[in-house]
């Protein structure tokens, strides 16, 4: 009688313990991202934003023609946008979190649309002589992005946004010589004021 030789069916070999752990912390991470306010806003870069902006509403203050004031504000935009990338990465790097995570994405996406609104709409009032109205249009249409924008942030944003906004409504029912104390409170008061209230609560 021949022998019985019994056959074990050949099983794959499970996963390696550090390959399933890595990508179980690649999903908790992203999770997180995801679920996680961005706080990447650095309090201090907006106080730095109002108070160059300080100084615009000062100079611009002083033009007899309006396209000098344009040049100004349009020259202020340019240095607040490199003071916010600057400001922004630094604190990401400070505290080792990617600058554009998931919420830090949809934080710039959401911005974005207003202030390309608000350059186009600059243009068309330009060229129509409704230039009273371009200070308003500024104030309500980037208080727009910041509430947009800060739906993926902090709960003190969307707050400034919302200051912005209503500063850029009564903008358009003031005189036309207060313009630039709406430009000094909104891009300058505003920025340092709660720039101070989140370098202060959340870490920079």
């Amino acid at each position: 009688m021949g022998s019985i030789h019994l056959v074990t069916p050949q099983t794959e070999e499970p996963p390696a313990l550090h390959a399933r752990a890595m990508d179980n912390l690649k999903y908790i991470r992203e999770t997180m991202e995801r679920a996680t306010a961005f706080t990447n806003v650095s309090g201090w870069g907006l106080v730095a934003i109002g108070v160059t902006a300080l100084v615009a509403s000062l100079i611009s203050s002083q033009q007899k023609s309006f396209g000098n004031w344009l040049v100004i504000w349009c020259a202020e935009a340019l240095v607040a946008l490199l003071i916010t990338g600057w400001s922004m990465d630094r604190k990401a790097r400070a505290a080792k979190m990617p600058l554009l995570s998931g919420p830090g994405r949809k934080v710039a996406f959401s911005l974005s649309p207003p202030i390309l609104a608000g350059g186009v709409l600059t243009v068309v009032l330009y060229r129509a002589g409704l230039v009273n109205a371009i200070p308003g249009v500024w104030l309500l249409l980037y208080g727009t992005g910041v509430i947009t924008g800060g739906m993926f942030s902090v709960t003190i944003v969307p707050i400034m946004g919302v200051c912005f906004m209503a500063l850029g409504a009564a903008a358009f029912f003031a005189p036309p010589g207060f313009a630039d104390w709406f430009m000094a409170a909104g891009f300058g008061v505003l920025h340092i004021v709660f720039g101070v209230v989140i370098a202060r609560r959340y870490g920079g």
